[in-house]
């Protein structure tokens, strides 16, 4: 199943600390759409993504300061 989040407006750390809470609500399997606003999430949403062996299944710039990601809760 797929989940979003919009964290776009909430300056850093606040989109990775709201990601983390809701990966703990989701199943394995499930996938969370992050969107965000915030230059420093772009490294570090991927980088917690890893340390937690959660694939990134899609990553794109949408325009010059908005992102989306998808991860996967493995």
């Amino acid at each position: 199943m797929l989940y979003e989040l919009g964290t776009v407006g909430m300056v850093c750390p606040f989109p990775l600390i709201e990601a983390q809470k809701k990966m703990e609500e989701l199943n394995p399997g499930d996938e969370l759409k992050i969107d965000f606003d915030c230059t420093q999430a772009t490294e570090a949403i991927p980088n917690w993504a890893a340390q937690q062996n959660y694939p990134v299944t899609s990553y794109e710039q949408l325009d010059d300061a908005s992102w989306t990601i998808t991860v996967q809760k493995a």
